[in-house]
């Protein structure tokens, strides 16, 4: 998948950006990636999954994760989900789905970068007019 570069950020996806952009629009604190937490480890004790949620809200304690897969293609991501919030009660963590992320973006007037990730091929598209 292609990174996606903004102030200094090296994103893996376009929606990663433009929640970032809302983000600082509210000057709202965030940090992107800043850990992984080991969700199952094999009889060596390896950590064998793991997971990164994409960002971090310090101000609020939480951590917001991204998908635009299609339901049945993020089976994987809600498994890290569960077991994480298993793992980890302490630790508050907000799923934002392809829907949420287009709502946000439209309450926010950006109405093509929402349209960019609409429909069944929307985690494959790149959209070159992100500024």
């Amino acid at each position: 998948m292609e990174n996606f570069q903004k102030q200094g950020k090296v994103f893996a996806h376009p929606a990663e950006e433009m929640f970032a952009r809302i983000l600082n629009f509210y000057g709202v604190c965030w940090e992107y990636e800043p850990r992984t937490f080991d969700l199952e480890w094999d009889s060596k004790k390896q950590v064998k999954l793991a997971f990164t949620p994409d960002f971090y809200l310090p101000d609020q304690d939480l951590y917001v994760e991204l998908t635009t897969l299609r339901p049945h293609l993020a089976t994987i991501k809600n498994k890290k989900i569960r077991l994480m919030q298993s793992l980890y009660p302490e630790v508050k963590i907000k799923l934002m789905k392809r829907r949420d992320i287009r709502d946000l973006l439209v309450k926010y007037g950006l109405y093509d970068e929402a349209e960019a990730i609409k429909g069944t091929d929307a985690q494959e598209k790149i959209n070159g007019k992100i500024n």
